[in-house]
């Protein structure tokens, strides 16, 4: 399975009063690094929503392993591990100064039409994706 790699810099506005990265910024981060990861591949969701198609979250996992403080230089780590027409699931890992895990967790993307009802996603963009997901299978 493909994986791309984004760096990040913890703003002051994303910690909390004791100096901490608020929880709910690590699914920003996440929703960032996948935007990365599609754009690296050809993709943006703009172009997709101009489509007709739209790939919202259905399911969202985080498990916090260490703090995140301001000006840590972060690499998020997004990997497509699973893709279906009407569905994607993406992993991330966050790592912190000198490579320590600070984050871990998952989303699961359903694709819908300009219905809001669950679609397929055109093949081409499934074909262009499954490389993504075969790289690592080989």
């Amino acid at each position: 399975m493909a994986t791309s790699c984004t760096a990040l810099t913890v703003r002051y506005a994303e910690t909390d009063a004791q100096g901490i990265v608020h929880h709910a910024n690590y699914l920003v981060w996440f929703e960032e690094s996948r935007s990365e990861f599609l754009r690296q591949r050809g993709f943006c969701y703009s172009d997709l929503e101009k489509a007709g198609y739209y790939v919202v979250v259905a399911e969202a996992e985080v498990r916090y392993r260490a703090p995140a403080f301001y000006e840590d230089r972060l690499i998020v780590e997004t990997t497509l591990c699973r893709l279906r027409r009407k569905l994607l699931e993406f992993r991330y890992r966050i790592l912190g100064p000198q490579g320590k895990l600070l984050a871990e967790g998952r989303t699961l993307h359903m694709v819908l039409g300009r219905d809001r009802r669950p679609t397929g996603l055109p093949q081409a963009f499934i074909e262009r994706l499954q490389g993504a997901v075969d790289q690592g299978r080989g």
